[in-house]
């Protein structure tokens, strides 16, 4: 069974929807690519999903370890390259307000968060610059 059914909703716009939740989102090609940029673009939400899986597995680790990640965000930085239009880094900074205070926690959460599955999928050739500010 499919995860996801999208559609081509004209103007460079595509529609998707998770089957399991009934979630949908829209992507729009961006500015530099004849796009409007209203939405986030495809690759956009590559970037977006290098972030966001990185701490999907951080919490996995710390909600066994009993580990609160409370206060965590990031920003992600995407940086496009030419011939061929593709991905060349995918630049993440953490922040954390309140770490914990034990080194190895923090290994295990950063080996974690490197590990994720959308981290290696992603082809090598993609840069992943990731910036623990904790």
């Amino acid at each position: 069974m499919p995860t996801i059914k999208s559609s081509y909703l004209g103007n460079l716009r595509t529609q998707s929807e998770h089957i399991q939740s009934g979630t949908q989102l829209l992507t729009d090609a961006p500015v530099d690519n004849n796009g409007k940029g209203e939405m986030f673009s495809p690759t956009d939400l590559v970037a977006s999903a290098l972030g966001s899986c990185m701490v999907t597995i951080m919490g996995i680790v710390a909600a066994r370890d009993g580990v609160d990640l409370g206060g965590l965000t990031w920003e992600v930085t995407k940086v496009m390259q030419s011939g061929p239009r593709k991905i060349q880094e995918i630049i993440i900074d953490f922040h954390w307000a309140n770490p914990v205070s034990d080194p190895v926690m923090i290994q295990k959460l950063k080996n974690a968060a490197r590990t994720c599955p959308v981290a290696l999928s992603l082809d090598p050739a993609i840069t992943q610059t990731i910036n623990f500010n904790f």
